[in-house]
């Protein structure tokens, strides 16, 4: 079991954990991600590791409720216990100095790659996207790690009114982008890969499919990725999105819909 910490809100259904996990966070590289259970019958829940402190010997999670399981755990506050994390899991970005970085989409997820990116001396641009302003997180700790960070919300409450494809675009049609990383919805990460392809930038997508035992052997986060079956837990997160069928993974994700809103 593993205790909490720490927890605040972004907003009314974000909120960041910081979980005491010493060999996880000794471990953990971008790119990773732990499996949770809350409770002995508790569902399994993806989560890539946000940020993690090796020598407080704690690792930081963001959790989005959008189901039963995930506003289980939403509802848990420091002092409780989560059942399992287990990790780390999937394999690491390759980090490399690639020149200019194009890192899209929002959300936890995206922070360690960005810093990872930076790190490696690459010029990092950040489009975060969000449907309003309240949506969007973790903006000042993205501007610590980017050249540049570009804010997209659908409503036009805050930053650029667009998609995050019409941010990522702005870039490229101003300078070479050398490789663009995508990370949140399917069907935004489907439509800023459409969007590269267009241009021929390299792109990668992480990916965060239904899964179940985070080792391949279930099978349950099998993907197509050029034409052949690949498992995102041991084979990903991360792909070459313009070799992944995002169709069929949008058709899984919503096999379990009616489900997760009761």
């Amino acid at each position: 079991m593993n205790k909490i910490v720490a927890k605040e809100y972004f907003s009314e259904k974000v909120v960041k954990f910081v979980v005491e996990a010493p060999l996880i966070a000794k471990a953990r590289k971008a790119g990773h991600f732990v499996i949770v259970r809350v409770g002995e019958k508790g569902e399994r829940i993806p989560l890539t590791i946000a940020a993690a402190d090796v020598k407080a010997g704690t690792i930081t999670l963001v959790v989005q409720a959008v189901g039963k399981s995930s506003s289980k755990l939403c509802a848990l506050n420091p002092g409780d216990y989560i059942t399992d994390v287990v990790g780390p899991l999937g394999r690491a970005t390759h980090i490399e100095k690639f020149g200019t970085v194009v890192c899209c989409g929002g959300g936890a997820p995206l922070l360690p790659i960005v810093a990872a990116m930076k790190e490696a001396g690459n010029r990092v641009i950040t489009v975060l996207a969000a449907r309003t302003k309240e949506l969007i997180i973790l903006e000042k700790q993205m501007r610590e790690y980017s050249d540049e960070v570009i804010i997209m919300t659908d409503d036009g409450s805050y930053g650029n009114k667009g998609l995050v494809t019409q941010g990522v675009e702005s870039v490229i049609n101003r300078e070479k982008v050398d490789l663009c990383v995508t990370i949140g919805p399917a069907v935004m990460m489907k439509f800023v890969s459409l969007l590269t392809r267009k241009y021929d930038i390299p792109t990668v997508a992480s990916l965060n499919t239904i899964m179940v035992d985070g080792t391949g052997m279930c099978g349950a986060c099998r993907i197509t990725v050029g034409g052949k079956t690949r498992f995102v837990c041991i084979d990903g997160p991360e792909f070459d999105a313009h070799q992944v069928d995002f169709d069929e993974m949008l058709m899984r994700l919503s096999s379990y819909k009616d489900l997760e809103s009761k």
